[in-house]
């Protein structure tokens, strides 16, 4: 089983989309989201299998190498979104010379320069990417009101779009933490572990990953694997010592709760 599923991880990093020639940045972003989203089902795949071939140090190796490639999306997604700032710098700097040189130009031929108008970076709108970040947040809060409003299963769907949408996006850690608890508060508690899970892989030393793990605890308990959410909650304590003060208050509790060691 462990041996399939490298074969399946390399066979996913070598045939993958990032191999094709002259591809946009936009390209570039999509194809590593989608790639995301493809180590995302082989880690579902690996939970829901259970033990079926697979001793619990074997499971422990191959979620170790998920984490690891997925850190490593992570970093060459972080270094396109800084080729991309980059471009932008280029860009901008360019249309502020061509619109120096139009200035001048017009003085030049004697045509009325109040008329001219600030140029746009080249191969950027500005407008667009406004407009894209404004929806993110707005679909955000959306799902999160809804939450709020007692909604659930609405929550856990829009959230379930909204990291569909924005995989990589700065608000996905704790949209899928808050998934994480509508899926609790709707009774689905093995999507609400892989959600906690989810969020606490995906940014590990994000703000949400205590409370992810903490979640996850509470899931795995809920699920039947005491043992599990025992460990999890210690992982909390090792991993995590300077964690808010109410959340390691409730750790402790909830180790008292559970009997653990």
């Amino acid at each position: 089983m462990l041996a399939r599923f490298r074969m399946s991880l390399l066979a996913l990093l070598v045939a993958g989309p990032l191999g094709a020639q002259e591809m946009t940045l936009a390209d570039i972003h999509n194809d590593l989201s989608a790639l995301s989203l493809q180590l995302e089902t082989l880690s579902e795949q690996l939970q829901s299998s259970g033990n079926s071939g697979l001793s619990p140090q074997e499971a422990a190796n191959a979620m170790v190498m998920i984490g690891t490639i997925e850190a490593d999306l992570r970093a060459t997604v972080g270094r396109v979104e800084a080729l991309e700032i980059r471009i932008r710098q280029i860009s901008e700097d360019a249309a502020r010379r061509i619109g120096d040189l139009n200035f001048r130009l017009t003085e030049l031929e004697g045509g009325d320069v109040s008329l001219l108008t600030d140029p746009q970076p080249l191969g950027v709108t500005v407008e667009a990417e406004s407009e894209a970040l404004t929806g993110e947040r707005a679909d955000f809060r959306a799902a999160k009101q809804a939450l709020e409003n007692g909604d659930a299963a609405g929550a856990a769907t829009m959230f379930s779009a909204f990291v569909a949408a924005y995989p990589d996006g700065p608000l996905t850690s704790e949209a899928r933490y808050l998934q994480g608890e509508a899926l609790s508060e709707a009774g689905d508690i093995q999507n609400a572990a892989r959600s906690y899970l989810k969020s606490f892989s995906g940014a590990p030393d994000g703000p949400f990953a205590p409370r992810s793990l903490f979640g996850l605890a509470l899931s795995l308990n809920r699920l039947g694997q005491n043992e599990q959410a025992c460990l999890t909650l210690s992982e909390i304590q090792v991993r995590y010592p300077q964690a808010e003060a109410e959340l390691a208050q409730n750790v402790v509790e909830q180790q008292g709760i559970l009997g653990c060691p």
